[in-house]
């Protein structure tokens, strides 16, 4: 896919997340009886702007951003349609409306992404052999319920609990099988031994998608790409049969004899494998997706619970930047988000054709929708979230926070925040381009 294209799909991504923020302003600033005198899509020079009544309506060079520019917005105007001049709650509802919309935006992709992709259902697909879930009678085809008293009701949200929540030893387990609700008690510490490297366990030849940093499969010189033709002389046709052959002769630290194929020829490689002692519940229940038709009220409950869900993962992410679980270099801008919206939609054509490249960009535009919609409430200066701060504060004293300093306020955050996004874009261009 030419990149150009990659461009293309993620301005629209991007207008559409921005029209529909900037609208909600645009809608309640209406309602409220507020002028508005400008709704722009983008930032910088007009391409293309009309008029119809007191409003212009324009199209700007810069496909980020957007603007809904009302009457004494910024500045004392004596006009009764000026924002400044209505009652505080009128204009705490303009300002939360962006946010609000962006929330609606994401609920209404969710009902599009669930209605056709499937409900991410937390139905066990695989059990560890040997693990602690085999041994507590965790089968295929369980409906996870709860682990450790946390309602659990898409696939996605066990990584997400178990990354803010991690294991020590035992989980308890509630599941449904057959209509029955059993409970489980797992334990989840677990040893053993490993090569080092990930494989596709499907019926085409082995190859090796990556080979971990550190292993022993690393040291012993084998690299993502490598194709396997046998181990300890046990021929290897495909990744399903690496897994039988695992199966069949769990590692046990005795040293492995590897025959691989690269670049046309037959390498030899021994090495020990590495033992590892984790924490892990012995089953995988994360993406499974159940594509019969849901009803109507399902469709409605688990579109909700798809926006709650990606508002409690930036929450999550926003927790472990403070706590310094990770760093500000992790963070992506619009060209990180270029990137990964044009990855998805690659990714989609390859495996499943334009369907599955449509449902993954429905899935990035709830992430973003509910991304935008967290952070425009956050009480920044500059954001929506700062000015509602000060429209509180207003409703809670019955005074107005001085407008000189409530605008300088903002002016400060504004400038930090181009800062930030001047990081940002840095890091994202050094990430893309300088790996």
């Amino acid at each position: 896919m030419s990149i150009v294209l990659k461009i293309l799909i993620a301005v629209i991504v991007f207008s559409i997340l921005i029209l529909f923020h900037e609208f909600g302003h645009f809608l309640l600033a209406k309602a409220c009886g507020i002028g508005v005198t400008e709704f722009a899509l983008g930032m910088g020079p007009i391409l293309v702007s009309w008029g119809k009544g007191e409003t212009r309506y324009a199209i700007k060079a810069l496909p980020f951003g957007g603007s809904c520019s009302m009457v004494g917005e910024d500045e004392d105007d004596p006009a009764p349609n000026a924002f400044n001049n209505k009652k505080a709650w009128q204009r705490f509802l303009v300002v939360a409306a962006g946010p609000c919309f962006n929330f609606i935006l994401a609920f209404i992709c969710s009902l599009f992404f669930i209605g056709f992709g499937g409900i991410n259902k937390p139905l066990v697909y695989s059990v560890t052999k040997g693990g602690g879930a085999q041994q507590a009678g965790i089968q295929v085809g369980d409906e996870i319920l709860s682990i450790n008293g946390r309602k659990i009701t898409l696939g996605r949200e066990i990584p997400l609990y178990l990354i803010s929540h991690p294991l020590d030893g035992s989980a308890e387990i509630v599941l449904e099988r057959d209509g029955e609700t059993l409970t489980k008690t797992v334990n989840t510490h677990r040893e053993g031994w490993r090569m080092g490297i990930t494989y596709m366990a499907d019926e085409k030849g082995c190859s090796i998608s990556s080979v971990t940093a550190g292993s022993a499969a690393e040291s012993a010189g084998l690299k993502a790409g490598d194709v396997l033709v046998s181990i300890n002389g046990a021929r290897i046709e495909s990744g399903k049969a690496l897994s039988e052959y695992f199966d069949a002769e769990p590692m046990d630290g005795r040293l492995l004899d590897l025959v691989i194929l690269r670049d046309g020829k037959e390498l030899s490689f021994s090495f020990l494998p590495s033992h590892y002692s984790t924490e892990d519940l012995g089953f995988s229940a994360e993406y499974y997706y159940d594509t019969d038709p849901a009803g109507f009220f399902s469709l409605i409950r688990y579109s909700a619970k798809e926006v709650t869900y990606w508002i409690r993962y930036t929450l999550m992410s926003l927790r472990m930047l403070v706590t310094g679980q990770v760093g500000v270099k992790d963070l992506s801008g619009p060209v990180g988000i270029v990137s990964t919206i044009g990855e998805a939609v690659e990714t989609g054509v390859e495996n499943g054709g334009v369907g599955e490249a449509v449902l993954n960009v429905l899935m990035l535009m709830i992430l973003l929708n509910a991304n935008l919609g967290l952070m425009n409430l956050l009480p920044i200066p500059a954001l929506d979230g700062g000015r509602l701060i000060f429209i509180i504060i207003e409703l809670i004293t019955g005074k107005r926070v001085p407008q000189k300093f409530e605008g300088l306020v903002h002016l400060i955050g504004f400038v930090l925040l181009m800062v930030l996004m001047v990081f940002v874009l840095f890091n994202d261009i050094s990430r893309i381009f300088f790996k």
